[in-house]
């Protein structure tokens, strides 16, 4: 079996949670805006309980079709149309929350931090959240995108995104008394968007819950 085969198109920030062991055998893992799968690939293959939610009905057509064949046992209804807002799961249902390259779509900051709210209920204590965003950390002068008010930015290639800073995502982590597992790490891609990783751990009575193997800070424990 080839890399590509056995792993997909998986991001390499969220591969990098796997070879950590952040992410591992047994866990239950929600991808909130899952597209076709890229994402659970490995995951569905290696036979972790995964779930997912789309707003797009050919996508979730899409990771269904690929969870049938890498993981027939799984139910379909793991996989269904809905916003991240708006997730059909209990409250601290999963021990890890995957939401990759959708936060930008918000409309504003009141339906970004409601997303961020909702990611957060879904997650049990001690559990990790895993987001992957547009960002203006690391912008320089000259980069193509033009400010259209307030965090909204319009893209190089057309697309009308909303843009986190440091300082937003550092008061969304307090606000929701998490603690960073990794530092904000953030990509520059050739002057044309600022793609940042956002990894927090929801707090657990102390003794319980996930260690996590941080990146450039000492292991998380509760």
């Amino acid at each position: 079996m080839t890399l590509q085969e056995q792993f997909g198109q998986i991001d390499v920030y969220l591969f990098d949670q796997i070879l950590r062991g952040n992410i591992s055998p047994g866990m239950r893992v929600v991808d909130a805006g899952c597209g076709g799968g890229r994402n659970i690939h490995y995951l569905l293959r290696e036979g972790y309980e995964a779930f997912g939610v789309d707003t797009s009905a050919e996508a979730v057509a899409a990771v269904r079709k690929l969870a049938s064949e890498l993981a027939p046992a799984l139910p379909t209804e793991n996989f269904q149309v809905a916003r991240v807002e708006a997730m059909p799961f209990a409250d601290e249902f999963a021990d890890v929350v995957v939401c990759h390259s959708v936060l930008h779509f918000a409309q504003d900051e009141a339906q970004l931090e409601a997303m961020v709210r909702e990611l957060w209920r879904v997650l049990r204590p001690g559990g990790m959240l895993f987001c992957r965003l547009a960002s203006t950390i690391g912008a320089v002068p000259g980069m193509t995108f033009e400010p259209i008010g307030g965090r909204r930015f319009r893209m190089s290639h057309g697309a009308e995104w909303l843009l986190v800073d440091e300082a937003l995502l550092m008061k969304l982590t307090r606000d929701l008394d998490g603690e960073l597992v990794d530092p904000l790490k953030t990509t520059v891609v050739q002057g044309q968007r600022c793609m940042t990783t956002w990894v927090v751990k929801k707090k657990a009575p102390r003794g319980e819950g996930q260690t996590f193997v941080s990146s450039g800070m000492p292991a998380l424990r509760h």
